[in-house]
């Protein structure tokens, strides 16, 4: 089984910010098969698809490493088989990267996780929202909602990220490092 792990906010507030594209992901994961993620279980809204539990965090972004702890000791599910969905500014706008381990790239969600498992060894599905705009904040950035151009194109990234999250659980992670990282990066704003 693999814990797939959507980092977001909980709350209409946050909904359609940048910050919640791995609850988007999740949600879409579920969709996908006609249900939804409604069972509140450790701190999280948990469904389970075989071979996947969908789990969306209730706490705050950055405390969302006691819930990981927490679903992996649950469903004694391997550090190899934990994936997290997240938002990653260090991304242009609608690139979608997998990769396993790595730093946290000031990403306090992704540091919380990987604090509380003990480990940085898990899988991650990247999903550019690209770097703030001069004199912005970040934390403000991914807090804020996608602008009406990028919300246009927001299905289409988070259909392109569940199914990086399929092709590793299909696939394997280095099939699915294959086939979605060899997509080449964008260098325009449009991610399609």
């Amino acid at each position: 089984m693999f814990l797939v792990l959507g980092l977001g906010n909980p709350g209409r507030r946050y909904e359609a910010t940048r910050h919640n594209a791995g609850f988007r992901v999740v949600d879409r994961l579920a969709e996908r098969r006609g249900v939804a993620i409604d069972k509140k279980q450790l701190g999280a809204l948990v469904t389970t698809l075989e071979p996947m539990i969908l789990a969306k965090p209730q706490g705050y972004m950055n405390l969302s490493g006691q819930v990981a702890a927490s679903l992996r000791g649950f469903y004694k599910v391997g550090d190899e088989d934990i994936v997290v969905v997240h938002d990653e500014v260090d991304l242009p706008f609608g690139d979608i990267r997998v990769k396993r381990g790595g730093g946290t790239a000031g990403h306090n969600g992704v540091k919380d996780v990987a604090d509380k498992l003990g480990t940085r060894e898990f899988i991650r599905v990247r999903c550019g929202v690209g770097r703030p705009p001069d004199g912005w904040d970040t934390a403000d950035y991914v807090l804020a909602s996608f602008t009406a151009d990028e919300a246009t194109h927001v299905p289409a990234i988070v259909d392109r990220a569940a199914d990086a999250v399929e092709h590793i659980v299909t696939d394997g992670l280095e099939r699915a490092m294959q086939t979605v990282n060899s997509r080449p990066r964008r260098t325009d704003p449009s991610p399609l």
